[in-house]
């Protein structure tokens, strides 16, 4: 089975579960199978119309999906996967 790492300030969404085993062939599948167990999610990662958000950044054993094949990278078991959402702000 695959397993997500759910950074802290997410935790209260999947029950304050620091790893999530989830099932599925893709990249897609398994944050699919993430967001159909903890629907309250969902929307932290996913906009209106269900595309990833772009300040969602998703390791798939410390490669970015995004510089691979997306959502549709396959995914085995054992594979370890990492939402890691971008921060940005700050005071000057």
């Amino acid at each position: 089975m695959t397993t997500i790492r759910i950074p802290t300030p997410l935790r209260p969404y999947t029950g304050s579960q620091p790893e999530v085993p989830v099932a599925g062939a893709t990249v897609g599948d398994v944050l699919a199978d993430l967001t159909g167990r903890h629907p309250a999610l969902r929307p932290h990662l996913y906009t209106e119309t269900g595309q990833l958000r772009a300040f969602v950044n998703i390791f798939l054993n410390d490669e970015d999906v995004r510089h691979l094949q997306g959502e549709n990278t396959p995914v085995k078991d054992g594979d370890r996967l990492m939402i890691v959402p971008s921060i940005a702000g700050g005071a000057r």
